[in-house]
């Protein structure tokens, strides 16, 4: 197991935005902006970005810079500053070129003020660093209740429902983060607000499913969400009221299960959507009783980092409806409870408490499966947080 560590002095967390949940009047703008590339342009005529080097060759190598060192890159020149001057132009200029880069969306509590925050990995740098606050009328809510839902390769992520904590009121609550802007956009609300719910996106279309309503009433209702004409739809019902442990989508289909509650006693439902026939069904009973972690979908296959059994890494296996464990050592003990997980390409990405990351090679050998694990420590300005949610986007 090989072990990071990044230090707080080397990778410094920038605060960009107001960290306090309140619509800001900026994110209400949508008067046209100038072309942040022309702008660039302009600027950088008649003075090279790196001299002795064309200025193409010059800004593959700028668009490599992690974030965190954006700011100390705008003192060297004007073309430097033009560049790194804002992430919504820094971004946009690696889209033109073709970067496709992933990076960690951490949706996490801090401790001390109770204020849910968006802190960003780089995947590749090991860097992190922040964007604008997410726009929430609401100023106490559970961070668990929202379902983050991400489309990664088009650098878009979406934050849905929630519930207001100190009133328990679900809310209907849908807003949109672009990469390439780096800003929110309040996107039109769910047709039923719900907390605590599943989700998932197939063939683009983004799903929401069962959850709570007010006073903890599970709901069975489900719809979904057309990103390109901003409006939602209700599909069929769900076969039983349910709240929502965690969900995947496996073969173009919706897999929702309500996970193990202590005492254990009961054993978890599950339900399967199929959007080809508008219809769910009842879930396989090895599949929803060795449900008992976080998932992620690679090589097609459904893998589990179990909150139990020793936190091992296990992968459905579909034909005799078992659970097999992965090869390799369990999730690293510094990453501890709660965690959340995602994945990236053959990769397995888990942040526990105090964001501390652990990323799991996945190598595939005929039809058993092995991990190796690597561990990123959080700089100490990140100790006060613990994740709710985690999704790769790709930028």
């Amino acid at each position: 197991m090989q072990r990071v560590r990044v230090s707080s002095h080397r990778a410094p967390v920038q605060r960009l935005g107001d960290s306090q949940m309140t619509l800001s009047p900026k994110f209400r703008l949508a008067a046209k902006q100038s072309d942040p590339s022309f702008e660039l342009e302009m600027r950088l005529k008649g003075e090279p970005l790196i001299p002795g080097l064309p200025d193409d060759v010059a800004l593959n190598c700028l668009l490599r810079i992690p974030v965190d060192d954006h700011m100390a890159c705008r003192t060297v020149c004007k073309g430097w500053y033009s560049l790194f001057a804002t992430k919504d132009r820094f971004f946009c200029r690696r889209k033109e070129l073709g970067f496709h880069d992933p990076w960690l969306f951490v949706f996490a509590l801090h401790k001390s003020s109770g204020k849910i925050q968006w802190k960003i990995f780089d995947l590749n740098n090991f860097a992190w660093h922040t964007i604008p606050a997410m726009p929430c009328k609401e100023e106490k809510v559970c961070p668990h209740g929202f379902r983050c839902i991400c489309i990664p390769h088009e650098g878009v992520l979406y934050v849905c429902g929630g519930v207001a904590s100190d009133v328990d009121c679900p809310l209907n609550l849908v807003v949109k983060y672009e990469v390439r802007k780096n800003r929110w956009t309040v996107m039109k609300k769910m047709i039923t607000a719900r907390s605590f719910f599943a989700s998932g996106v197939i063939d683009g279309m983004i799903y929401v499913a069962g959850g709570n309503s007010t006073d903890l009433f599970e709901l069975d209702s489900a719809e979904v969400l057309d990103p390109n004409k901003g409006i939602w739809y209700p599909v069929a019902n769900m076969g039983t009221n349910m709240a929502s442990y965690d969900s995947a989508v496996v073969d173009g289909k919706l897999l929702v299960t309500e996970g193990w509650f202590w005492p254990f006693y009961v054993v978890p439902r599950g339900q399967i959507y199929d959007p080809k026939t508008d219809n769910w069904e009842n879930m396989a009973s090895g599949l929803r009783e060795g449900w008992t972690g976080s998932s992620v979908v690679l090589y097609g296959r459904l893998f589990v980092v179990s909150e139990h059994e020793r936190t091992k890494l296990k992968v459905y296996d579909a034909e005799t409806d078992s659970w097999d464990t992965v090869e390799g050592l369990p999730l690293p003990e510094q990453i501890c409870k709660p965690f959340s997980v995602d994945c990236c390409d053959n990769r397995i990405v888990v942040v526990g408490r105090n964001l501390h990351v652990a990323v799991g090679h996945i190598t595939s050998q005929g039809c058993s499966f092995s991990v190796h694990w690597q561990v990123v420590d959080a700089p100490e300005s990140l100790s006060d947080f613990t994740p709710s949610s985690a999704q790769v986007l790709f930028a």
